[in-house]
């Protein structure tokens, strides 16, 4: 029988024709774990402590942390990223601790994860490795496992060599008795390739249909979209809004698939509210291609609610990470509300950074998602938000116009009612989109006078 690569982090992902099995993963599922990081100057934001979103990192994925290893670098060795002696000081601990694997918080060049193997004799993975694995186990929709399998073939394609040593070393290996040999791993390169070739064909038919959901949905509605670091709090924020039952866990990454939900903001009025997947710092540049279609929501808003870890020493380098990203994906011209979340776990010491931060964006609103404080500020700002967004408006409408009359009452910024005889007259506010559905509604519909926004 043909030996055959079976990537890792692969074990629930599959394309339209063929299922990936995943008989050998490479993941740290419980496995005692070595971390690893070589930070030169500026690596780490100030008060960062070296290794610590690393560690949070791989517990999410379901590591043990049995030690850790930090080296001050100068410039980056070519060949190994640290320096050989550390390299050794990393696989005496290993073998001490009993460590089945090794994470670099850092992105490791081909060769120099083949060199490190060699060296540590053991289960090397960097960063990017250990996010996708993450996404990987966190996909639940179609969606998510196609753009999360696009990223991980497109990242692995270049590392096949490294894989099959690596997956030779391992003891129980895959029934391959003198290695797959250069002609075995053309033939993988070749199947990623067809792999990634179908990936991207059923990604641009699901960005498409995407595309169109959101255009259709959010045509008449205001689109608000939660942003943020991972586990700023954003799915909290959601079911505070909204009320919907939404996944909460206290793990990175936990939220992967775009949900959305109307929020309704008094007196009738709704928009409609859409979570996202968090940011992080250095996130892999072939997820955030991969994920444009869990974007659209995004780049679709007419308002970003940027929520904030104001707990966080890093809230500040956190606000750059999700502003870096939001440039990337073509937001970072779109309205901003930031939402400084978690105001009642903010320590003594921080509060006066939070008090900067309040004067850094003015218009911030502070809240605690999971207390429900400052909640109900927060709608009054995201309706004061919505109204700016709309047109004054003068319309008359037939009271035996029950669907027209339905439409206003959640889509209208009403400020002045009339009634004379059969004909209802409001006057306010309403979105373009409601204004031209309104002036295109028939005879029992009279749109009056209208006006530029403010």
């Amino acid at each position: 029988m043909e030996a055959q690569l079976v990537l890792p982090g692969m074990s629930n992902l599959n394309t339209k024709n063929r299922k990936i099995s995943d008989q050998r993963q490479l993941t740290v599922e419980r496995e005692p774990t070595v971390l690893v990081g070589g930070y030169r100057q500026g690596d780490l934001l100030p008060g960062e402590e070296p290794l610590g979103e690393l560690e949070q990192l791989a517990e999410t994925a379901g590591a043990r942390i049995v030690g850790r290893v930090v080296q001050n670098l100068k410039e980056i060795n070519g060949a190994t990223y640290i320096g050989k002696g550390k390299c050794e000081e990393i696989r005496q601990l290993a073998l001490r601790t009993g460590a089945k694997g090794v994470i670099f918080d850092h992105d490791l060049a081909p060769a120099q994860g083949r060199n490190l193997d060699k060296l540590i004799g053991m289960k090397v993975l960097d960063r990017t490795d250990l996010i996708l694995d993450i996404f990987a186990t966190h996909a639940r929709s179609r969606m998510a496992k196609v753009q999360v399998g696009l990223a991980l073939y497109e990242y692995r394609l270049p590392r096949l060599k490294r894989l099959w040593t690596h997956l030779e070393g391992q003891k129980g290996g895959i029934g391959l008795r003198g290695g797959p040999g250069e002609k075995q791993i053309e033939t993988d390169r070749r199947r990623l390739l067809k792999q990634i070739y179908d990936l991207k064909e059923e990604l641009r038919e699901i960005e498409a249909r995407k595309e169109r959901t959101v255009l259709a949905r959010g045509h008449d509605h205001f689109l608000i979209c939660l942003v943020g670091y991972t586990n700023a709090g954003k799915s909290t924020l959601m079911k505070a809004l909204t009320g919907e039952d939404v996944l909460i866990e206290d793990k990175l990454f936990a939220t992967l698939d775009t949900k959305t939900s109307r929020l309704r903001l008094g007196g009738g009025m709704e928009v409609l509210l859409s979570d996202t997947v968090g940011f992080i710092r250095r996130l892999p540049h072939d997820l955030v291609g991969s994920f444009h279609a869990t974007l659209e929501e995004t780049r679709s808003a007419d308002l970003l609610l940027h929520v904030v870890d104001s707990s966080s020493a890093h809230a500040r380098g956190q606000v750059a990470a999700v502003n870096s990203v939001l440039k990337e994906i073509g937001c970072a011209e779109k309205e901003v509300l930031m939402v400084l979340n978690k105001a009642d776990a903010v320590p003594p010491d921080l509060e006066l950074e939070n008090r900067l931060l309040r004067c850094e964006y003015p218009g911030s609103v502070s809240i605690s998602a999971l207390k429900g404080a400052g909640i109900e500020q927060l709608k009054n700002e995201i309706r004061a938000r919505a109204e700016a967004h709309a047109l004054p408006v003068t319309v008359s409408v037939h009271a035996g116009d029950g669907k027209t009359l339905a439409f206003i009452a959640t889509h209208f910024f009403e400020k002045q009612r009339e009634v004379d005889g059969e004909w209802i007259t409001y006057t306010g506010r309403a979105s373009k989109p409601v204004l031209e559905r309104l002036q295109h509604a028939g005879e029992s519909v009279r749109v009056l006078s209208t006006g530029p926004a403010e």
